[in-house]
């Protein structure tokens, strides 16, 4: 694929704006308008980007994998991807005017989702036990990982490869006792289906020795050599609809309903607050601001993918993320 990326030095000028207009920066979302993208509706909604000089519209996407062609081809110049799907898009396309330039989710949504009557309320639990698992599910991707952390016997542990549609009904119908998934996705499917949540278990795996990050702003590094001041102020938008998504997280799902009338709010209320608490504004964030990555956790996340995917390339933390865009002004606290 690298050759499709020969001539994206083209779009540095298609990017390039003058200095007094307000600068488009389309933004292309891994998912649907749900709970936990409150923080860029809230950044239009409450003047965020506008303040920056942005003009700024939210693209729905359809996975994890879906903004990283977009920003990397610059048809968006910003979006929204899971890292180790981002680190293995540039070890098989080198060329690719892409990088990481904000971590969103610090710990990713990749978990364990059980049922504690079925007996799963540990990582050890589930050997003996049914593991319901889509094939093509991120966590599921992981979870050899995840099962070397914790020593668990995987040949005593029965896969049974599901759907997306039949994962969590199969779940609460009792057909397996555990199912990998996004934390917040698989536990409050399974709720709405009927399951008390005091018999649900979840285990995030980066609580269980998985040091990979999760979803991270990517952005086009064409556009981003053109325009950096209008990427750092982007950032520094996103930061502040965070911190006001955290401080109401009603009004930042109500930003969203705006947008879809159809929208479960009291269900993406609840979304947000878990992504919130698990997810984004954790122990490591709230100590050192939001945005960064730690040097030794980055280094091991790399060797924790070299695990299960065979890189093409020596792997280069410096090419998959930088920092150098990210605002120094005190934005990014978020104690």
């Amino acid at each position: 694929m690298s050759r499709h990326f020969i001539a994206a030095g083209l779009f540095s000028a298609a990017f390039a704006v003058p200095a007094m207009a307000d600068i488009d920066m389309p933004f292309a979302l891994d998912w649907r308008f749900e709970g936990p993208a409150a923080p860029y509706f809230l950044a239009i909604d409450n003047g965020h980007f506008a303040a920056e000089g942005l003009s700024v519209e939210v693209t729905a996407g359809q996975g994890s994998l879906d903004a990283i062609p977009k920003v990397a081809t610059g048809a968006f110049p910003v979006g929204f991807a899971d890292m180790a799907s981002l680190i293995k898009f540039i070890d098989q396309n080198p060329d690719a005017p892409v990088t990481a330039i904000m971590v969103m989710y610090d710990k990713p949504a990749f978990a364990i989702v059980g049922r504690i009557s079925q007996g799963v309320s540990t990582p050890a639990d589930l050997e003996g036990r049914r593991l319901g698992a889509p094939p093509p599910d991120g966590a599921w991707a992981q979870f050899p990982v995840f099962a070397a952390e914790q020593g668990l016997d995987v040949a005593s542990i029965t896969i049974e490869p599901v759907g997306f549609p039949t994962r969590e009904p199969m779940l609460a119908a009792g057909e397996v006792d555990a199912v990998t998934g996004f934390s917040f996705t698989s536990y409050l499917n399974t709720v709405r289906l009927g399951v008390p949540p005091e018999d649900m278990s979840v285990m995030l795996m980066a609580d269980y020795g998985l040091a990979l990050y999760g979803n991270v702003i990517i952005v086009n590094t064409d556009f981003a050599d053109a325009n950096p001041e209008a990427v750092t102020g982007f950032l520094r938008a996103v930061a502040l609809g965070l911190r006001d998504a955290a401080a109401d997280p009603g009004a930042g799902v109500a930003a969203i309903a705006a947008r879809n009338p159809a929208l479960d709010v009291a269900l993406e209320t609840e979304r947000l607050e878990i992504a919130l608490r698990d997810n984004i504004l954790t122990d490591w964030v709230r100590e050192n601001g939001l945005g960064n990555v730690d040097a030794d956790r980055y280094a091991l996340s790399l060797e924790q993918i070299a695990m299960t995917y065979e890189f093409q390339h020596e792997p280069d933390g410096a090419r998959y993320f930088t920092d150098r865009f990210l605002p120094t002004d005190g934005s990014l606290s978020m104690d």
